[in-house]
């Protein structure tokens, strides 16, 4: 009995810890998620005032080919912060930009292309665990994209003018858009994997 006795307040103790640590676990588990809800709204917040800062309709592209700084942003995210956040931010604030500015049909296919486009450079410039560290890795995951981009909005308009010519005019925009986008967001890749954080 006096052996029985003994134990009870080990188990007790035993139990607390864990109790103790399992709280720990969840509130780790929680602020976890928080911050990650936080970043990907904050990092679709940017994405989608990117492409509202400079937003110019080439003359040539009539229907769609529109030329703006999201697509920099776009590769910036999915270069610093990996595949997911860059589906993420690419889906959601363009997605967001064509409901809002009068390009709501469009909307769908933007959600679907540039998601497409984010998660292929992230998860390239994320491979062998560089993490977008790699300049030619980065360089290769932006040019990469592209055709898919081209694609995508291509099978867009198709879609949407009936007609597998119309959409042509759209594609120096896009292919402007992209290079531009590229241009910026290399260098400013290079400048924030420099500090700890974007590590």
């Amino acid at each position: 009995m006096i052996g029985n006795r003994s134990n009870g307040p080990t188990n007790y103790k035993g139990e607390g810890l864990n109790t103790y640590m399992n709280m720990n676990t969840t509130k780790t588990y929680s602020h976890t998620n928080t911050f990650d809800l936080i970043l990907s709204a904050l990092l679709i917040t940017l994405v989608f005032l990117a492409t509202v800062f400079l937003n110019i309709r080439p003359p040539i592209a009539a229907n769609g080919g529109l030329v703006h700084l999201g697509t920099a942003m776009l590769f910036i995210v999915s270069i610093v912060f990996g595949p997911k956040k860059g589906a993420i931010a690419g889906a959601f604030g363009m997605g967001l930009f064509d409901l809002i500015s009068g390009w709501t049909l469009w909307a769908p296919f933007t959600f679907v292309t540039r998601g497409l486009q984010g998660y292929i450079v992230g998860k390239i410039a994320w491979s062998k665990e560089k993490r977008g560290s790699s300049v030619g890795f980065n360089l290769f995951a932006t040019i990469f994209s592209i055709p898919f981009m081209l694609g995508g909005y291509y099978v867009c308009e198709r879609v949407l003018f009936g007609n597998w010519v119309v959409p042509l005019a759209s594609i120096p925009g896009n292919v402007v858009q992209n290079v531009v986008g590229i241009l910026v967001a290399i260098p400013v890749c290079l400048m924030l994997k420099k500090f700890r954080f974007f590590k």
